[in-house]
């Protein structure tokens, strides 16, 4: 019951970690129909950005008090970074492409993952080193079950998560600002004409993806606060279950997303916890990525269009 309980928390939490970044992806595929490769990079300067400001304000070494009011203004202004980049993202990069052929925007995002992984790189702005992320959230206990320590920065990363997931949603599916994204994905042309900003709408899904990134990115250094240098395989390897965990649950759908996220985690978790006993240690936590990937063909093979995605048929 312990090694079960520990194992669902964790899933929980690092679930909800790719459930954010993983609403980039489905987000910006649900209004121009094309996959944004930077945005693991974002998630990962989300991350940078959260370390940088807390260095900045003095808020790490032996003086500094963790507080929830400094965690909380962190990340809110690693989010404003990220949104920013993402607006710069957007309109600099992918504007001036959005009627070029698909490749070409593909390429175009590969492009500006590299972009920003060297530029992150550099002396003057991160560096090559890897840096530890200073102490914001005090280590405290909030309860234990069955041996288990239920922490106050995993009810943080769930519930921030949550939070997070239901403004996007309500975003989404309740405002005017959301009714504009629907239609835009569905009909740019026709939506324009029906005087809808698209410009102005797509800007806003880049924004609001790329703040979840960062949020993502602040509540990942929390957790694990060994940080590795920009360019390190692991960052890309994250964004790239994301991207997965998007797609398992339906690209394009926000709901799917988040579901996605969760079952990508759990999938992670308990296969490594429950898999290792009866592969006599072969498969360990440096190859739970075989769950992921295993889990991603085998819905592309059963329910190519994900969990909760719907096949569409187009009208000629």
């Amino acid at each position: 019951m312990t090694t079960f309980l520990q194992t669902l928390m964790d899933a929980i939490s690092v679930g909800s970690l790719y459930a954010l970044i993983a609403l980039g992806y489905t987000m910006v595929y649900g209004v121009l129909r094309f996959i944004n490769f930077a945005h693991g990079d974002v998630f990962m300067l989300g991350a940078w950005f959260s370390f940088w400001v807390t260095t900045k304000f003095g808020w790490a070494g032996e003086g500094a008090h963790p507080s929830i009011p400094r965690a909380l203004t962190v990340m809110a202004i690693a989010m404003a970074l990220c949104g920013l980049l993402g607006y710069l993202i957007e309109r600099l990069a992918y504007r001036p492409l959005r009627f070029a052929p698909r490749l070409n925007v593909l390429i175009t995002a590969i492009g500006v993952s590299l972009l920003l992984q060297n530029t992150g790189q550099l002396k003057y702005v991160f560096g090559t080193e890897n840096q530890r992320m200073p102490t914001l959230l005090p280590a405290t206990t909030l309860a234990t079950v069955a041996g288990v320590n239920i922490t106050l920065i995993d009810v943080i990363i769930v519930a921030g998560s949550l939070v997070l997931m239901g403004v996007l949603d309500r975003l989404v599916y309740r405002s005017r600002m959301g009714m504009a994204m629907r239609a835009v994905a569905f009909d740019p042309h026709t939506a324009s004409l029906m005087g809808v900003n698209v410009n102005r709408t797509v800007s806003a899904t880049f924004v609001a993806g790329s703040m979840l990134a960062a949020a993502a990115g602040f509540l990942y250094a929390t957790k694990y606060p060994n940080l590795n240098q920009p360019a390190f395989s692991t960052w890309t390897l994250l964004g790239l279950k994301a991207f997965i965990a998007a797609v398992v649950g339906g690209i394009g759908n926000i709901r799917g997303a988040m579901v996605g996220g969760l079952l990508i985690g759990l999938i992670e978790q308990f296969g490594v916890a429950y898999s290792a006993p009866l592969s006599h240690g072969y498969i360990t936590g440096e190859f739970k990525e075989i769950y992921v990937f295993a889990l991603l063909i085998l819905v592309l093979l059963v329910k190519p269009s994900g969990i909760l995605g719907r096949l569409t048929v187009e009208k000629v």
